[in-house]
């Protein structure tokens, strides 16, 4: 099955290049991408943008085709901060993913102090080693684990898959969410919810803050990386050096569209904007 969007406000490269997902390569005229269970393949068409899929419910709401974008990059505009400005413009076919919660929990812990090459690397492996191997388009791929797949797979299985330091990270908590679930974190609110995510062990507040945003869809998030931190400095003249408080001063300033601005300013000094 097959649906279309408007493919100015849905650009499958500005989606997938600016940080906030995986799971995906390049195959055909676009994408393949993973989520959890699932494979689509995507692909721009002149105006349109194609995605391809065997559950276009799932990757309606994934790719967050019900909301209006076009509303979004015109707030972001309106903040007369230039490289902000140029990068909602450029990229604003970016939209931000509703993506499965646990497999965000363990990809973002691996992610720290990491380069998303590696980053894939390691997730990839993983997969290979303990999901589901399935077939999408003659590709060949494979699903992202479950919690009791992880939790059994002992802390050398981790290691052997390459994520160092963070092998016993993702034991204890894979073991923790197989225990608890995480269907009790979806009501909590924002700032409740970070609490709650920076006890799983693993999880520094740039992990929580990306977990909350990318995961639980908490879009008032603003993760705060190297990148950002050079942003606040270079392009907000800003003085202060805790990431928190940086944290803190982004939220204030762009309130509930935070974790859209986030990534419009992230993708765009990464690309030189």
């Amino acid at each position: 099955m097959k649906f279309d969007y408007n493919s100015e406000y849905f650009n499958p490269e500005h989606v997938l290049e600016c940080g906030q997902i995986f799971r995906f390569r390049k195959f055909g005229e676009g994408y393949i991408v993973l989520s959890a269970d699932k494979a689509c393949y995507v692909y721009v068409d002149g105006a349109k943008t194609i995605v391809e899929c065997e559950d276009p419910d799932y990757f309606y709401g994934y790719f967050d085709l019900a909301r209006d974008y076009s509303a979004i990059v015109n707030r972001a505009k309106s903040h007369n901060i230039p490289l902000l400005t140029r990068s909602a413009d450029k990229f604003k076919g970016l939209r931000l993913l509703n993506q499965n919660k646990e497999e965000m929990l363990y990809s973002f812990i691996i992610s720290q102090n990491n380069n998303i090459p590696r980053i894939k690397g390691i997730i990839s492996r993983i997969c290979e080693g303990l999901g589901e191997k399935r077939a999408f388009m003659g590709e060949t791929y494979f699903t992202f684990p479950s919690s009791e797949k992880l939790a059994g797979a002992g802390k050398e299985f981790f290691k052997t898959a390459g994520c160092g330091y963070r092998d016993s990270f993702l034991a204890e908590t894979s073991a923790r969410v197989l225990k608890e679930g995480v269907s009790h974190l979806e009501s909590l609110p924002a700032e409740e919810l970070k609490k709650q995510l920076l006890t799983y062990k693993g999880v520094g507040a740039k992990v929580a803050d990306c977990v909350a945003l990318f995961g639980f869809g908490k879009r008032g998030s603003f993760p705060v990386d190297t990148w950002i931190e050079k942003i606040y400095k270079e392009d907000f003249n800003g003085t202060l050096t805790d990431r928190a408080k940086m944290t803190e001063y982004f939220q204030q300033t762009f309130g509930e569209d935070s974790g859209y601005i986030q990534q419009y300013l992230f993708y765009g000094k990464r690309e030189n904007l």
